[in-house]
């Protein structure tokens, strides 16, 4: 007996990493496409959670979160951006930063809602839209001799009385660019005098390049008021498969977002909260972590410098754009195929992360890799 049943996400097949990363698997091929590490964490973390695991941190911990790591997410984003987030009311541990988009989202967008999306965008970002009863509104960044930026003349026409949610995300996935503090000054002015909500994915937070900051939307007073900011340890602390994130947001939006939460995941994995609150008494880690990853960036420019790779400028995340214009006219996917196929390195086609794809000739590299995983794509990406 064959059932009836109307799929709620009709578009959405195998994401592109996932195809990428098994084609890469199958090849043997350089994966610089699927954005994680390929060298271990910090053992000082590992053991951190293994202290907490023997000590008895094994049962559920608070729906919001252990208690120590929402005090220790409190006072460094004090320290880091000026603004206190209270830990028992605006901040709430979650399991991943994509968990906590969907749940943001389904708290706070109704059915026939408007949500602006600046493409290209993470592909959770318009299925969770979706789920929750919401239209997405697409602009898409501009693409000049700086690389990418966000049109906000154009993010402004595309407000209506019906948009309820802007999402933004700098550092930028997939791009490597980040938003200034005359980007965040323009998106106040946006919303200024309006209900508009922003949500602000800014889990690349310590991976900022070249003297720059990172300006997080709670360090704007105005914007702070009505955003939630999404972050991850996973990627801070080298540890992805961890799926650890947070939220934070005032009381009043984080009474809404804990409804969702309580009742999809609850509560994430006690011990590795724990620990990564015991880990985050010593802030070196991720202060360090921009000069870590910009070694590794430069390393990897430096080494395309001689090829037919137009390089995009990285200012920030640990991903590189590169244009392969010279090199070939196929798409964007059929290139990212073949590079993997006969190159043997993996990357990621930037059309897929637009609703519609928009064809450019750029690939995306991850290069957060040990350097001889970098060597030895770069070996073979030379010979292009």
């Amino acid at each position: 007996m064959s059932l009836s049943f109307s799929s709620k996400l009709p578009k959405i097949g195998t994401t592109i990493f996932t195809t990428m990363s098994l084609l890469a698997e199958e090849k043997k091929a350089v994966n610089l496409g699927q954005g994680f590490p390929d060298f271990d964490c910090d053992p000082a973390l590992i053991n951190a959670v293994s202290d907490a695991m023997k000590n008895g941190m094994n049962q559920y911990p608070p729906m919001s979160g252990a208690l120590p790591l929402r005090l220790a997410l409190s006072n460094k984003i004090e320290k880091l951006h000026g603004r206190h987030y209270n830990p028992a009311s605006e901040i709430t541990i979650t399991a991943g930063a994509t968990q906590a988009l969907l749940a943001v989202i389904m708290s706070v967008v109704h059915a026939g809602d408007e949500v602006i999306v600046i493409e290209p965008a993470f592909d959770s970002y318009v299925p969770a839209i979706e789920l929750a009863g919401g239209k997405p509104v697409f602009v898409q960044m501009t693409l000049g001799a700086d690389g990418y930026s966000a049109p906000w003349d154009q993010v402004a026409a595309a407000v209506t009385p019906r948009t309820r949610l802007i999402m933004i995300n700098t550092p930028h996935n997939p791009t490597g660019s980040v938003l200034s503090s005359a980007d965040i000054n323009s998106l106040a002015d946006i919303v200024r005098n309006t209900d508009i909500l922003i949500l602000s994915d800014e889990v690349y937070e310590h991976m900022v390049y070249d003297g720059l900051t990172h300006e997080s939307i709670c360090r704007h007073p105005e914007l702070a008021a009505r955003a939630f900011m999404v972050s991850s340890f996973g990627k801070t602390y080298h540890v992805t498969g961890w799926k650890i994130g947070f939220v934070a947001a005032p009381a009043a939006l984080m009474a809404e977002f804990r409804k969702v939460h309580q009742f999809s995941v609850f509560s994430v994995n006690t011990p590795a909260q724990h620990g990564i609150a015991s880990y985050m008494q010593n802030p070196a880690p991720y202060l360090e972590l921009p000069a870590f990853y910009q070694r590794k960036r430069d390393l990897f420019r430096d080494g395309l410098k001689s090829s037919r790779f137009k390089l995009l400028p990285s200012s920030g995340t640990y991903f590189q754009c590169v244009d392969y214009s010279a090199i070939s006219s196929s798409n964007e996917a059929e290139f990212a195929t073949w590079l993997t196929s006969e190159i043997g390195v993996a990357a990621i086609p930037v059309s897929a992360f637009y609703a519609t794809p928009r064809e450019s000739s750029i690939v995306r590299f991850c290069f957060a890799k040990q350097d001889t995983t970098l060597q030895q794509a770069l070996q073979r990406l030379s010979k292009v």
